[in-house]
């Protein structure tokens, strides 16, 4: 059964992080059941977990290639499954998929929070143990027995699921989007996405676990409602985000834009906003120096970082909905309720902040595969470190006494005379967007003048612009890039062109599957070479890592 997940990036580009992963080279039925348990108690509301057999460890990553499962030993693997976890009380199952990797055949089980927690399983599968039964949890990276204070904390979480991962018993399947499912399945390259043609929305919904229930009172979970529904603020009232750019100090003038539909698509949406209309660039020339410096009055990085943020660590079985407020002097982004305990204001000055325990860890899950958050409490020093990069002042985080709401402020780093400015494409426009920015509302009324859908539609029209003009330069380039180079180097080059790209979205362009090692071997041979460079040289690693032509080519 197809998982809503890429099992080859779920591997190897760390979307899911360790402690929820656990590999292994071969089947151990014991080991498998007590993982299983552990991982349907999520102790940590981490979002459950998976277990991947046929899969070397080393140091925590994935051996590659897989040295896989035996093909003539799966079926007796799949029975020998599905009679261990009827040993686990109450009764649980997860949702199993065999795939192909790199010519190996392996299993892949994948564990989502249970309803019902907290679970028990068996210490052994003797018959001597079968009837000694005990709660697993996962430490870290290792399944371990709940002990004492552990115990106790787990029955204490029996009454606490998360928002996302409840029933709503005030909604049906038929409103969740198929075409909202579809697209999602699309963009991640899940192997769920070519078995749609024989899927009915029920065996959907049950296969991605966004609807649980019987046959006959199936109904959807609270994150299928928000990530797929066409307005989740019929279910949510909250559940949208409010962009407000003042025009003035006082705050008389000012233009409002709602961002409404399914969460991923606001977020992208919103981020889409930022990039074309608020962000603007500086490109300074100095002497002696080959390269140019670049500094932004908000780098794009912290402001994608604190929105997506806050839409994975909002409440939303409350009424207030995110608002993104841009002023003369600053950016403020405000969500409700506050961070969850212990994190307080003093926690929110520290370097590094511990906080493992998730409001919306399924939401949090497909943000992930999204590529939108990491979900491992590194998005305040994330924050920190772009805006240091771009030497702008300290952001401020700040929450209250009894943490009923964050708020983010990011302050401008001042860019100079703009006859040193080079304007980027995120500035550009047509006279009519322009006239519309300067469009004001008022306190009572917001700006009926040019409707938000509009201005988003021009926005990604925009984007299939930049596409089709890179598309055009790829046709356009011949041998430009000079000698020495194979012809996937020169590819990935024609790939970027003008653009900053990620190493998913060159892929993309070059119309590849995945990430292959000739793929990776060439781009990195490029960085070398010094054809092209990273945007973020200091942490080559980094989730938001692009890539860019060195400016000798432009």
């Amino acid at each position: 059964m197809p998982l809503p997940i890429n099992i080859e990036v779920l591997l190897s580009d760390h979307v899911i992080e360790t402690e929820r992963i656990e590999l292994k080279k071969g089947w151990n039925p014991q080991v498998v059941l007590h993982s299983i348990c552990a991982f349907a108690n999520d102790f940590n509301n981490f979002g459950g977990g998976y277990i991947v057999v046929g899969v070397e460890e080393n140091e925590g990553l994935a051996v590659m290639p897989p040295v896989g499962i035996d093909s003539r030993k799966i079926d007796n693997i799949q029975k020998e499954l599905l009679r261990i976890c009827h040993y686990i009380s109450p009764n649980y199952f997860p949702i199993v998929e065999i795939s192909i990797i790199q010519g190996q055949s392996i299993l892949t089980i994948w564990c989502p929070p249970g309803d019902v927690r907290p679970y028990k399983a068996p210490k052994g599968l003797a018959d001597k143990d079968k009837h000694t039964k005990v709660y697993y949890i996962r430490r870290l990276s290792s399944t371990i027995i709940a002990k004492d204070l552990d115990e106790q904390r787990l029955l204490e979480l029996t009454a606490k699921v998360p928002f996302d991962n409840r029933i709503n018993h005030h909604a049906t399947i038929n409103d969740l989007n198929l075409t909202h499912i579809a697209s999602f399945l699309k963009e991640v390259n899940s192997s769920l996405y070519t078995e749609l043609p024989n899927l009915a929305l029920p065996d959907l919904c049950r296969n991605m676990d966004i609807a649980r229930g019987s046959v006959e009172e199936l109904r959807p979970l609270n994150v299928g409602l928000l990530m797929f529904s066409d307005d989740p603020t019929q279910h949510f009232r909250g559940a949208r985000i409010e962009l407000v750019e003042f025009q003035d100090d006082i705050g008389d003038k000012f233009r409002e834009i709602i961002f409404n539909g399914p969460l991923w698509l606001q977020l992208k949406d919103v981020l889409r906003y930022i990039r074309h209309s608020i962000i603007k660039e500086q490109v300074v020339k100095i002497d002696g120096k080959a390269e140019a410096d670049r500094y932004y009055n908000y780098p794009y990085e912290a402001l994608e970082e604190a929105i997506a943020n806050a839409v994975f660590h909002k409440g939303y079985d409350e009424q207030s909905p995110i608002e993104v407020s841009i002023r003369h002097d600053c950016i403020e982004i405000l969500s409700f309720p506050g961070p969850v305990p212990p994190v307080n204001n003093e926690s929110l000055k520290l370097d590094r902040i511990i906080a493992r325990s998730y409001r919306n860890s399924r939401l949090g899950d497909f943000l992930k595969e999204l590529h939108l958050t990491e979900c491992r409490s590194t998005g305040i020093p994330k924050i920190r470190r772009f805006m240091k990069r771009n030497e702008s002042p300290e952001p401020k985080f700040e929450t209250d006494h009894d943490n009923t709401y964050f708020l983010t402020t990011f302050y401008p780093h001042v860019l100079d005379d703009l006859s040193d400015t080079v304007v980027t494409e995120s500035q550009l426009g047509d006279q009519s967007e322009a006239q519309s920015r300067d469009q004001v509302g008022n306190k009572s009324k917001p700006n009926e003048i040019n409707p938000p859908n509009k201005l988003l539609e021009e926005l990604r029209r925009k984007d299939q612009v930049k596409a089709q003009s890179r598309a055009q330069s790829k046709v356009q380039s011949g041998a430009q890039w000079g000698d020495g180079l194979d012809k996937q180097q020169s590819r990935i080059l024609d790939a970027i062109g003008l653009s900053e790209l990620s190493s998913g979205e060159i892929v993309h362009e070059m119309g590849l599957k995945s990430k292959s090692g000739s793929f990776k071997e060439s781009l990195s041979e490029l960085i070398k070479q010094g054809e092209i460079e990273y945007t973020i040289p200091e942490n080559p690693k980094s989730r938001l890592q692009k890539y860019r032509l060195k400016s000798r080519h432009l």
